[in-house]
């Protein structure tokens, strides 16, 4: 029996040993992989440090949100930020210096696109005179200096450069000036009730503590704001990266101003929930707190997608805050996002205030009309918005149980991942995607099956295989 059993631990150790080894050896491609990808993306792929969304596979042509010329990078994720992002993960799974140098060089390219208001704008243009240049802080360009927290855009650089900052071990003079005066901007962008605007050109006036509540005037054809992007505004999850932005900035740098911001957003959220019969949210505010028109195809309304983001970013800020004021809005919003769902189990991009009827839209030209119908919608739009309520109530059970709200692969998983990017890189080092067809307004045409190559993917594939490599190591 005794030898038995020794043979059967001599048999298990074996296959460890064996599995180990073979872990080891993906290990080992997975760097290869990583370090190759990532010459290649960074040596042809880059134009002046920076990236832009997608590229034909000969580099000629190259689009973010519209064709763009080897002059122009792109700031929206997943452009420049984004990639930057990724090689700051290689470095950090593997040490590698040629990762941070990739990543210093996106950093540097960021930092001459940062505008005077200190923020920043879709995509920056190294060509003075070109059609996407604005005003930057260096004095180069020409144009508007409105930085713009919509789609993530100057969170996402200030996110990228905090950590490049952290990762130079804050020496380098010229990065750290460039993070430090975006989020001094930031955080003076945001007005007295603790919201923040779409976009500012300098710090932002005072805006009263008051309630959202349902507007006494006829809201369909009342109260149109033209420059609505400097109303405090939820849309495209502003709040959400602004308060990761905010934690990010606390975590490094530990100066409290970062979470009283986020503290001031929190208490603003408070006050942006509408009352029963529908407290969701809206898509921005006037300055008495009623939903607002934004374009003209963006009614004042209950909207979902503003709702949900909302909702996860409250359970941030109170994991943050440790304070359970910020859990108040959850449950009613949740229910009144579980009675307004769809037959099909999605929701209506917007809800008629008071009536909670779907809200859409018809177009003729460019004109728009309101409708309760769906059967006719303009396509350049997300009228129905996918349901994340299973993930919202797993992250409102990882908070109550004191929980991380992030999730994490296993190495299992990990590992099958790796072993399909690394299989996946062609001879000339590079993760190629097929068209299916469609695309973006504005970018090249591709034809479906059309191969291209594209920095979310890089982004995507770099980020997995350092993970990997980091969670095998250990």
């Amino acid at each position: 029996m005794r030898s038995s059993f020794r043979w059967l631990c001599l048999i298990v150790a074996c296959l460890a040993y064996s599995a180990a080894r073979a872990d080891e050896g993906l290990r080992q491609r997975a760097i290869d992989t990583m370090r190759a990808a990532s010459s290649y993306f960074h040596g042809n792929v880059a134009s002046h440090g920076g990236y832009v969304y997608h590229y034909s596979l000969d580099l000629a042509d190259r689009s973010g949100e519209g064709v763009t010329t080897k002059d122009q990078i792109w700031v929206q994720p997943p452009g420049t930020p984004t990639v930057g992002l990724a090689f700051l993960s290689a470095y950090a799974a593997t040490g590698d210096r040629f990762s941070l140098d990739a990543a210093i060089d996106a950093g540097n390219a960021l930092r001459y696109g940062q505008l005077k208001s200190g923020g920043w704008t879709s995509s920056i243009d190294f060509d003075p005179k070109g059609t996407q240049s604005a005003d930057y802080r260096n004095g180069r360009g020409r144009g508007k200096n409105y930085s713009t927290l919509d789609d993530g855009k100057s969170q996402s650089a200030i996110q990228f450069l905090v950590r490049l900052d952290e990762a130079t071990e804050f020496k380098n003079e010229e990065i750290h000036d460039a993070v430090s005066f975006g989020l001094n901007a930031m955080i003076g962008a945001q007005f007295s009730n603790g919201g923040f605007p779409q976009a500012w050109p300098g710090a932002n006036g005072p805006r009263p503590g008051l309630h959202a509540d349902f507007p006494d005037y006829d809201w369909r054809i009342e109260h149109r704001i033209k420059e609505y992007w400097f109303l405090p505004t939820l849309n495209d999850d502003v709040p959400g990266e602004v308060a990761r932005t905010l934690v990010e900035a606390y975590r490094v740098y530990k100066d409290e101003r970062f979470m009283e911001s986020l503290r001031r957003l929190g208490d603003f959220l408070l006050l942006a929930q509408l009352p029963e019969p529908q407290p969701g949210y809206a898509q921005q505010y006037t300055s008495e707190m009623k939903p607002a028109w934004a374009r003209k195809f963006e009614p004042p309304a209950v909207a979902s997608d503003e709702t949900q983001e909302v909702l996860f970013t409250l359970m941030l800020i109170a994991q943050q805050t440790n304070e359970r004021k910020y859990w108040k809005p959850i449950e009613p919003a949740m229910k009144w996002l579980e009675r307004s769902q769809l037959d099909d189990g999605s929701f209506a991009r917007f809800y008629e205030l008071q009536t909670n009827r779907p809200l859409y839209m018809n177009r003729s030209g460019d004109t728009y009309s309101l409708t309760h119908d769906d059967s006719d919608l303009p396509g350049h739009y997300s009228w129905k918005i996918k349901s994340k309520l299973p993930q919202l109530r797993k992250s409102l059970d990882r908070l109550r149980a004191g929980q991380s709200l992030e999730s994490f692969d296993s190495l299992s998983t990990l590992t099958k991942k790796a072993v399909t990017i690394v299989d996946s890189l062609d001879e000339s080092k590079r993760w190629v995607d097929v068209s299916d067809g469609s695309r973006m307004v504005g970018q090249f045409t591709m034809a479906s099956g059309q191969r291209f190559l594209s920095s979310e993917t890089f982004s995507k594939n770099l980020t997995t295989l350092s993970q990997f490599v980091g969670a095998s190591k250990e």
